[in-house]
C-alpha cells in the first residue's frame, strides 16, 4: 500500500473497530441488565486474571512482528518476513501450552487471586484460549506488517460478533451471576477459536509460509520483551487491583463482599469502557501509523517522521477533545440509558477530563516504541504505576472507590509528560503543545456550552432524546470550534477519496 493512501487504511481501520467496539459496548450493556454488576464484576476479575498471562504471551510480540516485516519489507526480503511470523509462533507456543497445563493442574495452588472457587472455575474456561489467541496475536502482527487492514479489520470484527453472539445466547440460559459470567466466559473461548481459525486459514491462502524460525528468534526476543514486560505489568497491576481494591473497599469504607465486587463492576465495567471510547479509534490510528513510523524511522526520514508524528499526537488530542464534553454533559444520563446506573455516570462525568492525558500517553508510547525507545516507555509506566498504586492506597479510605479513578487520571498525566519530553528531546522539531492547549480550551468551553444545553431541556425529557439531542449539539458545537479556528481541515478527507 503506497504512503499517500495512509488516510484511506485509517479510515477503514476505524470504522470496522467503530464497528466492533459499537457491537462490544451493546454487548456490555446486556450483560450488564442481566446478570448485574456482580457478575459483571466476576467477568471482570476472571478476564483480568486471564489478561495476565495473555499479554506475558504475546503482547509484545505483535508490534514486533509488524516493525520486523516492514524492515525487511523495504528490502524485499521475503523469507525473512516469514521467518518474523514463524518465530512469533515458536515463541509463543513455548510460552502458552506450560503455563495453560501449570494452571491448569495446579489450580488449587493460585485460588486466592478469586473470591471463590466458583469464579475459579469459570477462569478455567479460558486457558484453552491462553494458547490459541497468542498464536492469532501473531497473525495479527503479521497482517499489520504486510499493511493487509481489510484481512485484519474483518476478522476482528468477526471475533466480536461470535462472542456477542454466542454470549447472547448462553447468558439467556443463566438464573444466577456466577451462571452468567461463565456463560459471558465460555463465548470468549468460542471467539478465540473462531480468530485462531480464520487467521491461520487466510495467512496460508494468501501466500504465507512456515520457515525455520532459529534466525529470527533472538532479534524477535529482544525487541518484543520490553513491550511485553510493561504490558504484562499493566495487567498483573489490574490484576492485583480486582483482588485488593475489594478488600479495601471492605476493610477501609465498610462495605459487604457483594457492595465492594458491585462497586468494582461499576467502575471497571461500565464506566471506564465508556471514557476508554478514545482508545478505539487511537488504536486504528496506532495501527496504521506504527509501519510507518518505523519505515520512516530507520530509514532516516526525519522530515516525514516528524510529520507522522505530529498528525498521530494532533489526532489523538482532537478525538479526546471532541468526545470529553459528551462525556461530561451527558455523565449520568449515559449511566442510566446504557447500563441503568447512575452511580457508574456520575463516575463518567466527574472524571470526563481524563480521556485527554489517557490519549496522549497511548499514543506517545506507540510512536516511542515504533522509533525503538521501548525501554524508555516500560521505565515511564513502573513510575505511572506507582502513582496509581500510592493514590489507592492513600485515598481510598477518605473518598472510597473514587481514589482508583484519581490514581489512574494522574497516572496517564505523568506518562504522558514523561513520554512527550522523550518526544521533544528526540525530535526537538515536533509540535504539538499549541494545538494541545488550544484543544483544550475548546474542550473546556464545550463543556460549558454542554452543560447550558442540557439544562434548558425539561426533566422530563426521555434519557435517550437527551442523549441525541444534547449530545448532537455538544458534538457540533466542539467540531465547529475546531473548524473555525482552522485546527481541522478538510485535506484528510480529499485524500481519503482521492484517487489511487
Amino acid at each position: 500500500m503506497m504512503k499517500n493512501n495512509i488516510y484511506r487504511s485509517a479510515a477503514l481501520v476505524t470504522v470496522f473497530s467503530t464497528i466492533e467496539k459499537t457491537l462490544s459496548f451493546i454487548y456490555r450493556i446486556v450483560l450488564s441488565r442481566t446478570i448485574g454488576a456482580e457478575g459483571v464484576g466476576i467477568y471482570q476479575i476472571c478476564l483480568s486474571v486471564f489478561a495476565v498471562f495473555l499479554t506475558a504471551a504475546s503482547s509484545g510480540i505483535p508490534i514486533t512482528v509488524s516493525r520486523i516485516m516492514a524492515k525487511h519489507s523495504a528490502s524485499g526480503n521475503i523469507a525473512a518476513k516469514h521467518g518474523a511470523v514463524s518465530s512469533g509462533i515458536a515463541l509463543t507456543l513455548m510460552f502458552t501450552v506450560p503455563v495453560a497445563l501449570v494452571l491448569f493442574l495446579a489450580k488449587n495452588l493460585y485460588g486466592f487471586l478469586f473470591p471463590d472457587e466458583n469464579c475459579l472455575n469459570i477462569f478455567l474456561w479460558l486457558l484453552p484460549g491462553l494458547i490459541l489467541t497468542s498464536v492469532y496475536a501473531v497473525m495479527r502482527g503479521s497482517f499489520w506488517g504486510n499493511k493487509q487492514f481489510l484481512s485484519y479489520s474483518a476478522i476482528e470484527l468477526a471475533e466480536n460478533s461470535v462472542m456477542v453472539i454466542v454470549g447472547c445466547i448462553l447468558i439467556g440460559f443463566a438464573h444466577t451471576p456466577e451462571g452468567g459470567a461463565e456463560a459471558a466466559i465460555i463465548a470468549v473461548l468460542v471467539s478465540y477459536i473462531f480468530s485462531f481459525a480464520a487467521s491461520l486459514i487466510w495467512y496460508r491462502v494468501n501466500g504465507g509460509k512456515f520457515v525455520d524460525p532459529r534466525p529470527q528468534l533472538k532479534p524477535l526476543l529482544s525487541s518484543a520483551m520490553p513491550i511485553t514486560v510493561m504490558r504484562t505489568s499493566t495487567s498483573l497491576l489490574n490484576s492485583v487491583i480486582a483482588m485488593f481494591l475489594p478488600a479495601l473497599l471492605m476493610s477501609a469504607c465498610g462495605y459487604t463482599d457483594n457492595e465492594a465486587v458491585a462497586l468494582y463492576g461499576v467502575v471497571m465495567g461500565m464506566s471506564l469502557p465508556m471514557l476508554f471510547t478514545p482508545n478505539s479509534l487511537i488504536g486504528s490510528i496506532a495501527v496504521v501509523v506504527s509501519p510507518e513510523l518505523s519505515e520512516d524511522f530507520y530509514a532516516g526520514r526525519k522530515e516525514n517522521l516528524k510529520r507522522d508524528i505530529e498528525r498521530t499526537l494532533r489526532a489523538a488530542v482532537l478525538i479526546a477533545a471532541v468526545l470529553i464534553p459528551v462525556m461530561f454533559t451527558l455523565g449520568e444520563t449515559l449511566g442510566i440509558f446504557f447500563f441503568d446506573n447512575e452511580f457508574s455516570g456520575v463516575i463518567i462525568r466527574r472524571f470526563a477530563f481524563i480521556m485527554l492525558p489517557m490519549s496522549l500517553s497511548i499514543i506517545s508510547t506507540t510512536v516511542l516504541n515504533s522509533m525503538n525507545f521501548e525501554v524508555k516507555t516500560l521505565v515511564h509506566f513502573f513510575i505511572g504505576a506507582l502513582v496509581l498504586l500510592a493514590c489507592i492506597f492513600v485515598l481510598t479510605p477518605r473518598i472510597g472507590i473514587y481514589a482508583y479513578m484519581v490514581g489512574e487520571s494522574l497516572d496517564f498525566v505523568v506518562t504522558a509528560a514523561l513520554n512527550l519530553r522523550l518526544l521533544r528531546k528526540n525530535c526537538p522539531d515536533i509540535n504539538y503543545a499549541a494545538y494541545t492547549l488550544k484543544s483544550f480550551i475548546i474542550a473546556v468551553v464545550a463543556c460549558l456550552f454542554g452543560k447550558l444545553a442540557d439544562n434548558l431541556l425539561p426533566v422530563t425529557f426521555a434519557p435517550f432524546a437527551r442523549i441525541i439531542v444534547s449530545g448532537g449539539a455538544v458534538f457540533l458545537f466542539a467540531c465547529a470550534a475546531f473548524f473555525g479556528m482552522e485546527m481541522v481541515t478538510a485535506k484528510p478527507l480529499k485524500k481519503l477519496f482521492a484517487k489511487r
